[in-house]
């Protein structure tokens, strides 16, 4: 069965982040929508991109997801921590073990809504005590248990990278990766 994923995009959101990730998610053959919790579905960037969503987070069947993802940039990531709707299936999701990501200053949306406690987690630098309750790693990409965080824009290819590995294996990730010419 095809991996469902949304990246989620609200006003300011990290252009190169949101487009690397899901380009790279797609080219590994996940169903990837790109979502606007805007109420339209032209949202622009931190550096005034504009990019058209797939879907309004409104009309998303959330059941048929199994990861979210949250580009960081500013004020994008809080816009997204601002997201009632959001807050919910987040929760929603970590309640029933599936997959949250976070990139940037995004993960600090997981730790606003709790989720982090006893979870190791990275983010953009000065970002850090955004992270309540979790154990603040120094690394670029950090999976723990159902949470994947990433340190931001420079790593937002293997970030994506690390998502298909979870979901297709190593040998595939590093065989795409190989063909994006990917070091690292």
């Amino acid at each position: 069965m095809k991996k469902v994923v949304t990246v989620q995009l609200a006003e300011g959101f990290e252009e190169i982040e949101a487009v690397s990730i899901i380009d790279v998610l797609r080219r590994a053959g996940l169903d990837v929508r790109i979502v606007s919790v805007t109420g339209q579905l032209d949202v622009t960037g931190s550096h005034g991109i504009r990019i058209l969503s797939d879907v309004l987070f409104e009309d998303v069947d959330y059941g048929l997801v199994d990861l979210i993802i949250l580009p960081g940039g500013m004020p994008g990531a809080t816009h997204l921590k601002n997201h009632a709707g959001l807050q919910e299936q987040m929760k929603k999701f970590y309640r029933q073990g599936k997959l949250l990501g976070a990139i940037c200053a995004a993960p600090l949306v997981f730790g606003h809504l709790g989720i982090l406690r006893g979870h190791k987690a990275t983010c953009y630098p000065g970002y850090e005590d955004q992270l309540r309750g979790a154990t603040v790693a120094g690394t670029d990409i950090e999976v723990s248990g159902n949470i994947i965080t990433g340190k931001g824009v420079g790593v937002a290819v293997l970030f994506a990278l690390k998502i298909v590995e979870i979901f297709k294996g190593e040998k595939f990730a590093g065989e795409l990766a190989e063909k994006m010419i990917v070091r690292g």
